[in-house]
C-alpha cells in the first residue's frame, strides 16, 4: 500500500511535460508522465488521485492534432488543463476555440476578473508565460472565467463542482508569477490532495518495495561512486542487509582519483561489502575503433552486464544471485524513451544500453526521483553531504566525454585536464553553485596554436560548466573570469596535448548536459 497519491502529467508533445511533472514534485506530491495517447481506461486504472493535461505545439481544431476522450472529465478525477491541455479541455467540454491573430508568446500582462480557488490571494494583475496562437473565446457551460490577456479573451477558468480548472500560460516556467501557487492551489484547495510525497515516505515505499521483492535471496549492487548508486546501495541496504554485495567496476573511465575514493571512502562510510572488478582492459578492448555515442552506451552498458554476470557466477555459489540493483533516475528514463511516449533523446546506459538477454531482474530503486529528490533520501539515509552533494558524474564515465575513439592516451589527456577544471572550481567555493561541470575532450579536432614560439597542433578542450535543478533542464554556469582564466592557463601549460580551451555556453534545451 503505497503512501503517496499519485498526479499524471499527460504529454500532448509539450516542451515542458517535464518541468510540469518535477513542479508537483515540489509540492511534495507524487507525479508521472504518461502520453497523450494512452487509452482512458489505463490512465484510470492507475487510480491517480488528478491529472494535469501539458502544453502542445498542435492546433485543437486540425485535423490529426492530439485529442482526449472527453470520458476523462466524467470520470470524477480533478484535470488541470496547461496550454493545449486547456484547450482541449474547453473544446471538449463545449468551448469555443479559434485562431485570433493575436499571438502571445513570452511575457504576457494576465488581468485577474475573479481569483475563484484557483488564482485566489494573488495581485489582479501577473506577468505570465505564454506560448500560443490560439485562443479559448467561450467557456463551456457551468466554467466561471477568471483572467484574460490581450489576446486570450479566457486565459483561466475552473468549476469547481467537477473539480475542473485550466490556464492558458504555462504556470510551471520560472518566468511566470506566482506559477508554483497556481499549481499547488489546483492540487490543495480545487483537488484537495495531501504534501505525502516526502523524502521519509520515499525511503519507507522504497525500503517495503525491496523486501517484498526480493525476500531471503541475494542482490548485487552496481556501484559507481556517484550520488546515485550510493543511495540506492544504502537504501537496499537498509532493506536486507547482509543479503546484499556491491560490487565496483573500474572500468578505466573514470575521473582522477575516483577509483581510490570509491574503494576507501565509500566502505569506510557505509561498511558495505564491496568487491573490486578491474576491467580496464575489458573495456577499451570493446570501445576500439568506435566513434559514435550511442553504440559506446551500448557497449558500456553491455559490458556491465556481462562483468557483472561474471562476478555473480564467482560469488554465487549454490544459492545464485537473481538481482541486480541500480542507480538509475526518472530523468534517465524519460530520455531514453521510457516515459511511455517520451522521445528517446539518448539511451543512457543503465535504460536503452542495456543487453536483451540480461540475466538478472532489476531493482532500481530510485526509478521514479529526480536528483534532488535522491539527495533529500540520501541525506535522510545518513550520508554524509560531501557525498551526497557531489557532481552528478554519467555511469560511461569520460568515454562520452571523448568526442572521437576512446584510447587510453586520449583518457589519460582528459583526466589531467578535468582534474585540473575540478581542482580550481573547489579552490574558488564554487563547487555547490554549479549542478555538474563536464569537461569534454574533442579528440576528432586539432587546431593550430603557439607554444614556445613553435607551432603546435593540439586538441580544444570544452569546459560545460551548468546549474540546474533537476537535470531535466540546466543553464550554462557564469563563472567568474578569473577562474576560467586560470583553468585555462593550467590547462594549456600543464597539458602539452592541449592548446586551446573553450566554454559551452548552451542551455538545455537545446542542447544537453553531456555532449554525447
Amino acid at each position: 500500500m503505497t503512501a503517496h497519491q499519485t498526479v499524471l502529467v499527460v504529454d500532448f508533445g509539450a516542451q515542458y511535460a517535464q518541468l510540469i511533472a518535477r513542479r508537483v514534485r515540489e509540492a511534495s506530491v507524487y507525479s508521472e508522465i504518461v502520453t497523450s495517447k494512452m487509452p482512458i481506461a489505463e490512465m484510470l486504472a492507475k487510480e491517480p488521485a488528478a491529472i494535469i493535461l501539458s502544453g502542445g505545439p498542435s492546433s485543437v481544431y486540425e485535423e490529426g492534432a492530439p485529442q482526449l476522450d472527453p470520458a476523462l472529465f466524467t470520470a470524477g478525477v480533478p484535470v488541470l488543463g496547461i496550454c493545449y491541455g486547456f484547450q482541449v479541455m474547453a473544446q471538449s467540454l463545449g468551448g469555443t476555440v479559434n485562431k485570433t491573430g493575436k499571438r502571445e508568446f513570452g511575457r504576457t500582462s494576465l488581468s485577474i476578473n475573479d481569483g475563484g480557488a484557483l488564482l485566489a490571494s494573488m495581485p489582479n494583475t501577473l506577468n505570465v508565460w505564454m506560448s500560443h496562437g490560439d485562443a479559448v473565446c467561450r467557456a463551456p457551460k457551468g466554467f466561471q472565467v477568471l483572467g484574460r490577456t490581450a489576446g486570450a479573451p479566457v486565459a483561466a477558468f475552473e468549476d469547481r463542482n467537477r473539480k475542473l480548472a485550466g490556464v492558458q500560460w504555462h504556470p510551471e516556467v520560472l518566468h511566470t508569477q506566482w506559477g508554483q501557487q497556481v499549481i499547488e492551489q489546483f492540487l490543495f484547495d480545487i483537488a484537495g490532495l495531501a504534501p505525502s510525497w516526502t523524502p521519509e515516505n520515499m525511503v519507507t515505499e522504497a525500503i517495503d518495495a525491496i523486501r517484498a521483492k526480493v525476500g531471503d535471496r541475494r542482490v548485487l549492487c552496481a556501484l559507481s561512486g556517484g550520488v546515485d548508486s550510493a543511495v540506492a546501495a544504502a537504501l537496499v541496504q537498509q532493506a536486507i542487509g547482509p543479503q546484499l554485495t556491491c560490487v565496483f567496476v573500474d572500468h578505466g573511465l573514470l575521473r582522477q582519483g575516483e577509483a581510490e575514493q570509491v574503494r576507501d571512502d565509500f566502505v569506510r562510510i557505509t561498511g558495505v561489502d564491496l568487491v573490486v572488478a578491474d576491467e580496464t582492459e575489458r573495456f577499451l578492448t570493446a570501445l576500439k575503433g568506435v566513434s559514435d555515442p550511442e553504440e559506446k552506451r551500448k557497449i558500456i552498458g553491455r559490458e556491465f552486464i556481462r562483468t557483472f554476470e561474471a562476478t555473480a557466477r564467482d560469488l554465487a555459489g549454490d544459492r545464485g544471485i537473481d538481482f541486480l540493483v541500480q542507480g538509475t533516475l526518472y530523468p534517465d528514463v524519460v530520455e531514453s524513451g521510457g516515459g511511455e511516449g517520451a522521445a528517446n533523446i539518448k539511451s543512457h546506459h543503465n535504460v536503452g544500453g542495456l543487453p536483451d538477454d540480461l540475466q538478472f531482474t532489476l531493482i532500481e530503486p530510485l526509478r521514479h526521483m529526480f536528483k534532488d529528490e535522491v539527495r533529500a533520501v540520501g541525506l535522510q539515509l545518513g550520508l554524509p553531504e560531501e557525498m551526497v552533494w557531489r557532481h552528478p558524474f554519467p555511469g560511461p564515465g569520460l568515454a562520452i566525454r571523448i568526442v572521437g575513439e576512446v584510447t587510453a592516451d586520449r583518457l589519460d589527456t582528459l583526466r589531467r585536464a578535468d582534474a585540473i577544471a575540478r581542482h580550481e572550481l573547489t579552490a574558488a567555493r564554487l563547487d555547490r553553485e554549479i549542478w555538474q561541470f563536464p569537461v569534454v575532450l574533442l579528440a576528432d579536432v586539432r587546431s593550430v596554436g603557439v607554444q614556445g614560439d613553435g607551432r603546435t597542433y593540439g586538441h580544444p578542450i570544452v569546459l560545460r560548466p551548468v546549474t540546474s535543478d533537476d537535470a531535466m533542464t540546466a543553464d550554462w554556469a557564469r563563472l567568474p573570469y578569473e577562474v576560467l582564466e586560470k583553468i585555462s592557463n593550467r590547462i594549456t601549460n600543464e597539458v602539452p596535448e592541449i592548446n586551446r580551451v573553450t566554454v559551452d555556453i548552451t542551455s538545455k534545451p537545446p542542447g544537453t548536459i553531456e555532449w554525447e
